[in-house]
Order: structure tokens, then C-alpha cells, then sequence
């Protein structure tokens, strides 16, 4: 997950002006279903696993059940397969990694996963070798021609590991070319990554700090040292250096030390236009590590409601059920990732939300339920989806993604992941005004959250999306309690094995949520509204290219 978690499910209900909750929403159904995708017995539900094979057997036998239809790829003999095919690119680091950093004639040795976390190299070399790379210091790494923007300045990188930071130059000063606090695509790692290839690098080391980066440790660590997952590209290296990964905050600054220069003050010059790249004389980086390279196809699954009078228009719910499987084991020795909150919970409201329509009059538009793999590993389910729809993007009405249904308490407000300029977000507030419910901007748009669900994909192909995040104003204890859930949840259990079923959580904030949901898909199944993005939106263009095709 990628992530605002939606508000849902753990206090008790005191006196409050959110509304009870209808009973089309089972809020028992939806801790169930959590409880089982989230069991160890499923392995973390690692797509290519056998975790994956008992998920997507377990969705389509609940879509089944609920009477959805198959709405897949398409069958030879005509109809529809319950799965669409992904194909993926798995790469695995395998033995031993040894990574080190010669500084002034001194070796140091780094630890996987301490130090350093490297991503498994998805160039499709079997083995990575670099020895005595030249190191440089290359600001935030932003190439950005229409802000006037380039921390490279005509430097080769070729042969050279780049350090680079983390967020945009404007996360600290809160203002500037990058829109202040809010994240831009250029702060996140993604984009630092794919500018490591354009430029030549042997590689970009990211490095962590957990205030710019919206996560600690432990999450870097327990999402980069796992298997790696890629779409299949016919060249790699156009998308990828040979090394990506992160480095520790302190590791890096002593590396910058050691070359005569301060961490602090650097970063300082680095949120300026002037900036130029710093060479650390005297520092150079090693790593040497075997990698598995294997082709895979994962599952999308697919369910629908058929449309009564307009069929060939689509409203799709979204959420991922994969998470991050076996790993590294936390202190207490465990190693499976469950994936409670992130993302089983999101996957059970996809299926309840299903058994919804199902059991109620017919929509007149299509009702599509897209449970999608390896958002986990890039949104790669929904971005396969995104570039191989199963049906027309250009009447696809519009998609609800839903990331996570946390344990923080019935919520008098709720939220989306970022402040996309769309109408479909309109349409969220006005049903959610019908509930009692009041819209809060994303509380940290910083995180970058727009650019972290798989409502994104859908979005960069023109489609009004959004990801849906219960609030924060909690009916029991408000927004203090608010903020230090989603907190301590970020801290101990986002992307950790900490992240489990709990029996104790409350129904109620998933029947409020699934409710409000479910009231937004109604209105946009029955109704002539096709959602847009507003003037200016740098989606919209895309959008217009099929404007034709919605009457």
C-alpha cells in the first residue's frame, strides 16, 4: 500500500453526527474475509507464490458466491475467464551480497538490510559487479526542464553511484518550484530510479530519511531486500541502472564527511536552482551479488455486475491483494508478512462491496471488481491493467480504489489519497455530506500519496480515479487520536510483519466507510454523469482524447 489507510473499525461508538451505518455493508463478512487473506496459512500473499495461488482461489470462489460474473480475459470458446494474465519479470538476489565503501584507503563494510537495502538488479544481468565506483552527490536527482530545474549540469555519471535525496526540493522549505509541501512525481524514489537510467548511471543510492520519505526504516529495508518484480520490458536498462537502493541517513553523511563536506549543508544547497553535483574524493562504492532472473504470470481477478441498461459503461472498484509475502524476520522472529490492514482489508470491502451489487437491483452501468496484483512491487497489476484494459478506458466512468480499511475508529470525516483537481472527487464529498461525513484534504500530501495506489496507473491513462482514506477525526477521541494511530501504525506495522488481524477491531467504521462507498458507486452506475478532470489537471488531455466515445 501506497498509502493513506482508510479510517475504519476499532472504538466504540459514542453519540456523534456520523450517521449508523445501512446494513448493506456486513461489516463481519469484511472482518472475515480479512481474517483469512491475512492468515499465515497464506504466506503474505507474495505474487508467484503458492500464498498467491490460495488467494486468487479464495477471491474467485467468494466472487462466485456472491454472484458476480466472470469478467476477465477473454475465453477462446467466447465468455469470460474470473482472471486477466499478468506477465511479470521476477529478479531475486541469490547467496551472499557484499557491499563496501572505500573512504580514504579505509574499507567499510556494509550489511544488507542495515546499511543498505538493495533492490535486486531488473536489468536482467544474472550477476552485478561494480568495483570502486566513483561516488557523487546529485542534490534531490530532478531533471525538470519546464521548472528550469537540473541538478546534474552536464555531469557523466557514467561508471558513477549517485547519492541521491529523497521528496522534492521544496519538502523542507515548504515552498518554491515544486509546490511546497506537497509531493511532486520528481520526489518520489520511482522517478529518481528512472532517472539513474536516462542518465547513464552505474546507480542511484536514495537516501533515507524518514520525515521526507513518510516511513521508517524498517519499511525501506522490508520493501527493497525482497524479490522484485518489473513488467517485461525489451530493454531493461532503458528503464532501470544496474543498482538501485537505499542508504541510511547517517551512513551517508559520514561518506560526504569523510569527503570534506556537510550533510546538512549540502541538502541546503540542494533545494536551490544553482546547485552542481559534488564528487567525494577519495570515496568509492563496491557491491558484488548473484541474481535470479525468472519470467512469471501473476492473476488479476475480475468480477462483474452487468449493467441492465447501459452495460459497455464501467465503474470499477480497485484494491491490491498482494503483499510482501516471506522476509526478513522482525524481532520477535517473525517472517510473514500477513498484511492485514495493507492490503486484506481493502481486498474483503472489494468483495463485500461485490455481494452488494450483486444482491440489489441491477445497476444500469457495469459494476466492474478489480482485485489486482504487485502493487506492492510498482502498482504493476493495475499499470499491466492501465496498458492492456480488458474494456475501453475511454467508458470506463470512472475508478474507487480502496488501500487499506485500519483499525482508527468511526471517523466523522474522510479523505483521498492526494488533491487530484477531478469531479469524481466532488462526487465523494456530496455523498459523503448525505452521510454526515465532511471531506478532509490529504493530511500529508507530502507523502505523495496521489502517486502510491493503483488508482494512479488509471489516472496517467486519462481515467478519473481516486483512492479512497477514511478520516482522521475520530468520533472517540478526534483528531489527536487520529494522528497517533495512523502514527504508530506507520511506525510498527506498515510493511512489517506487526501488520495482523486483529479480533478486537469494531465493524462499525468499515460499515460507515463500505456504506459511503457503496452509495458513490450507485450514483455514478445509475446516473448520465461521466466524471472529469477539472482545467488544468495534467490528465485531463488524455481524458479529452476520448470524449467521442461518452455520450
Amino acid at each position: 500500500m501506497h498509502k493513506l489507510f482508510l479510517s475504519a473499525a476499532v472504538m466504540v461508538l459514542a453519540a456523534s453526527s456520523v450517521s449508523a451505518a445501512p446494513s448493506v455493508i456486513d461489516a463481519q463478512r469484511v472482518l472475515r474475509d480479512t481474517q483469512v487473506l491475512s492468515s499465515d496459512a497464506y504466506e503474505g500473499r507474495a505474487p508467484a507464490s503458492e500464498g498467491e495461488k490460495k488467494t486468487v482461489s479464495y477471491l474467485v470462489e467468494q466472487m462466485k458466491a456472491a454472484g458476480l460474473q466472470p469478467a476477465g480475459d477473454p475465453l477462446p470458446g467466447g465468455g469470460r475467464a474470473w482472471t486477466q494474465d499478468v506477465p511479470l519479470a521476477r529478479f531475486a538476489t541469490k547467496g551472499p551480497i557484499a557491499v563496501s565503501a572505500n573512504v580514504g584507503g579505509t574499507v567499510e563494510t556494509w550489511t544488507q538490510g542495515e546499511q543498505i537495502a538493495i533492490r535486486a538488479a531488473q536489468t536482467g544481468i544474472d550477476r552485478l559487479t561494480i568495483k570502486d565506483a566513483p561516488v557523487v552527490f546529485v542534490g534531490y536527482g530532478v531533471k525538470a526542464p519546464e521548472r528550469n530545474w537540473d541538478d546534474f549540469k552536464g555531469m557523466d555519471l557514467k561508471g558513477k553511484v549517485a547519492l541521491v535525496l529523497v521528496n522534492d526540493p521544496d519538502f523542507e522549505t515548504g515552498s518554491g518550484d515544486f509546490g511546497g509541501k506537497a509531493m511532486t512525481y520528481y520526489g518520489r524514489w520511482t522517478y529518481k530510479y528512472e532517472e539513474a537510467a536516462r542518465q547513464g548511471a552505474v546507480g542511484f543510492l536514495v537516501i533515507h530519511e524518514t520525515a521526507p520519505a513518510a516511513y521508517g526504516w524498517a519499511t525501506v529495508k522490508n520493501s527493497n531486500t525482497n524479490e522484485i518484480f518489473d513488467v517485461i520490458r525489451k530493454t531493461p536498462s532503458e528503464a532501470h541502472a544496474p543498482l538501485e537502493g537505499w542508504v541510511q541517513r547517517d551512513v551517508a553523511a559520514g561518506l560526504l564527511r569523510a569527503a570534506g563536506f556537510d550533510f546538512d549543508a549540502l541538502k541546503k544547497q540542494a533545494q536551490t536552482r544553482a546547485f552542481k553535483p559534488v564528487e567525494l574524493k577519495g570515496v568509492t562504492f563496491s557491491a558484488d551479488y548473484a541474481v535470479d532472473v525468472q519470467k512469471v504470470v501473476s492473476k488479476n481477478v475480475v468480477g462483474a455486475v452487468i449493467g441492465s441498461r447501459r452495460p459497455n459503461e464501467r465503474v470499477f472498484y480497485t484494491a491490491h491483494w498482494d503483499h510482501l509475502g516471506v522476509g526478513q524476520p522482525d524481532a520477535k522472529g517473525d517472517t510473514i508478512y500477513n498484511g492485514a490492514l495493507d492490503n486484506a482489508s481493502g481486498t474483503a470491502m472489494l468483495l463485500e462491496l461485490g455481494r452488494a451489487f450483486a444482491k440489489g437491483p441491477k445497476p444500469q452501468r457495469t459494476i466492474v471488481f478489480l482485485s489486482v496484483t504487485a502493487e506492492e512491487k510498482g502498482l504493476l497489476g493495475s499499470e499491466y491493467y492501465a496498458r492492456n484494459p480488458l474494456y475501453p478506458l475511454g467508458t470506463t466512468v470512472g475508478v474507487l480504489n480502496m488501500d487499506g480499511v485500519g483499525p482508527t475508529g468511526l471517523a466523522r470525516d474522510f479523505t483521498t489519497s492526494g488533491n487530484a483537481p477531478l469531479t469524481l472527487q466532488d462526487e465523494l464529498i456530496a455523498v459523503g455530506k448525505t452521510h454526515d461525513r465532511y471531506f478532509t484534504p490529504d493530511p500529508r500530501p507530502e507523502a505523495g500519496s496521489f502517486f502510491r495506489s493503483d488508482h494512479f496507473p488509471f489516472a496517467k491513462a486519462g481515467v478519473p480515479a481516486i483512492s479512497f482514506g477514511g478520516g482522521q477525526d475520530l468520533v472517540t477521541g478526534g483528531k489527536a487520536a487520529g494522528l497517533a494511530n495512523r502514527t504508530a501504525y506507520t511506525a510498527d506495522k506498515y510493511h512489517q510483519p506487526a501488520d495482523e488481524f486483529d479480533p478486537a477491531w469494531d465493524p462499525k467504521g468499515f460499515e460507515a466507510d463500505g456504506a459511503l462507498l457503496f452509495d458513490l458507486g450507485q450514483k455514478l452506475a445509475n446516473s448520465r454523469i461521466w466524471p472529469d478532470w477539472k482545467e488544468g489537471a495534467e490528465f485531463k488531455a488524455e481524458r479529452d482524447k476520448t470524449k467521442s466515445q461518452r455520450k
